[in-house]
């Protein structure tokens, strides 16, 4: 089943699935990831997002997570998208490549960036090192990040990895913020 939004404007990926919508206690789980390091969390989520896409997850060769950018990496000191990663590969006995994507430039913070505009910051900020072109070329790509939000980030990762001779590119995140709720959360930290 095809949502209107992928008709209008088909996304480079094949398949997305988030495990819950973000709101409520997923939101308070994925801010407490991301800003709180609570890593221990990680494992759980990854349980939720096998099951909501168990046929992803099952055609993936390799499991890559969103990059952050090496300053915003050393500011935080981890990647939430790598730690659900992680623990999705590991759980599934599958390659975890958090190499295979590199963000290129620094990108500005996509809260509050209109959909638009989220796109074109991060057009561009993704690339595949020419080291990690053998994990990526005639591959299924599992990308993992924390929130779908309006897809920019990862139709950007997809795109880098496209180049580069993936065969096919499915992302799976923990939480989707659903289209009627995008502007309510265009101001707050996601």
């Amino acid at each position: 089943m095809l949502s209107a939004a992928a008709i209008a404007d088909p996304p480079p990926f094949a398949r997305a699935r988030s495990a819950v919508a973000y709101d409520g206690v997923a939101r308070q789980m994925v801010q407490s990831l991301k800003y709180r390091d609570r890593t221990d969390l990680a494992p759980w989520m990854a349980q939720w997002m096998i099951r909501a896409g168990h046929e992803l997850v099952t055609a993936a060769d390799v499991v890559v997570p969103v990059p952050l950018h090496r300053g915003r990496f050393f500011r935080r000191r981890f990647n939430q998208s790598a730690e659900l990663a992680r623990a999705v590969a590991s759980a599934r006995s599958l390659p975890f490549e958090p190499g295979a994507v590199v963000r290129v430039r620094r990108t500005a913070r996509q809260v509050g960036l209109t959909h638009n505009e989220r796109e074109a910051n991060v057009r561009g900020a993704f690339q595949v090192p020419e080291e990690a072109d053998i994990l990526v070329r005639g591959r299924n790509i599992l990308v993992i990040d924390d929130v779908y939000t309006t897809g920019a980030t990862v139709k950007a990762v997809t795109r880098a990895l496209k180049r580069k001779g993936a065969v096919s590119v499915d992302i799976l995140t923990f939480a989707r913020v659903l289209p009627g709720d995008f502007q309510s959360f265009a101001r707050a930290t996601i």
